[in-house]
């Protein structure tokens, strides 16, 4: 049995390890799925030099069942649903809306306070490596797979320390995605149990490491 990750960035730096082909690549960049995933891209990108920007993205929690997600959306107003859990619950539109419209507006705070007028990466032709710190559901990370699809890249791996091994499955399946994750368990039990620390990650933290690695920072360090 794999042991338990000392944190997320610990999590980071043995990802990167899988991701060495991609070393120093100028065609490739991180993208992070904030917040968790941010101090696991972080060590990605600083340990192989190459660019890190964000992929924001929501989750859309059942009312009443946040943890229980129904979908997830992301940036340029994709959306995408777990068709089984809205059959379950028999939800109506107006809940769907109205969950819908208060997470857009907090996507649009998100993205304007991790960007600060920096703008989106060009991502046409490039080799993207989406990040975050697990898959469990998968409905954020199938969110931010097909915003970044719209952005013509010419590949997209999702890299994650833990995942549950159908989403991997599912994710393998699309011909344009290569899914790279350290462990696979059956059952997942949560993301946060492969953690011994999983203490959230702030707001504050996910700019200051994005200040240290974005390509139009004016910091760059470790």
């Amino acid at each position: 049995m794999h042991h338990r990750f000392a944190n997320r960035r610990e999590a980071g730096k043995q990802l990167a390890s899988k991701l060495r082909s991609f070393d120093q690549r100028p065609d490739t960049i991180v993208l992070a799925l904030p917040r968790g995933g941010v101090p696991v891209a972080y060590e990605i990108a600083r340990i192989l030099s190459i660019p890190l920007d964000i992929q924001v993205v929501r989750k859309l929690g059942v009312p009443g069942q946040r943890e229980l997600a129904f979908g997830a959306i992301s940036t340029g107003g994709v959306a995408v649903f777990n068709e089984k859990v809205l059959d379950q619950l028999n939800l109506d539109s107006e809940s769907i809306e109205s969950v819908r419209r208060k997470e857009s507006d907090e996507l649009t705070r998100r993205e304007t306070a991790y960007r600060k007028g920096i703008p989106k990466p060009d991502l046409s032709g490039k080799r993207v490596i989406l990040a975050d710190d697990g898959l469990a559901t998968g409905a954020t990370m199938r969110a931010a797979v097909e915003s970044v699809r719209r952005r013509s890249p010419r590949s997209i791996v999702v890299a994650a320390p833990v995942a549950s091994p159908g989403i991997c499955k599912t994710l393998n399946k699309e011909p344009d995605v290569e899914c790279v994750c350290l462990v696979l368990p059956e059952p997942l039990y949560g993301v946060g149990w492969w953690y011994e620390d999983f203490e959230q990650t702030t707001d504050e933290k996910v700019c200051e490491l994005l200040s240290k690695l974005r390509p139009n920072a004016a910091v760059n360090g470790d």
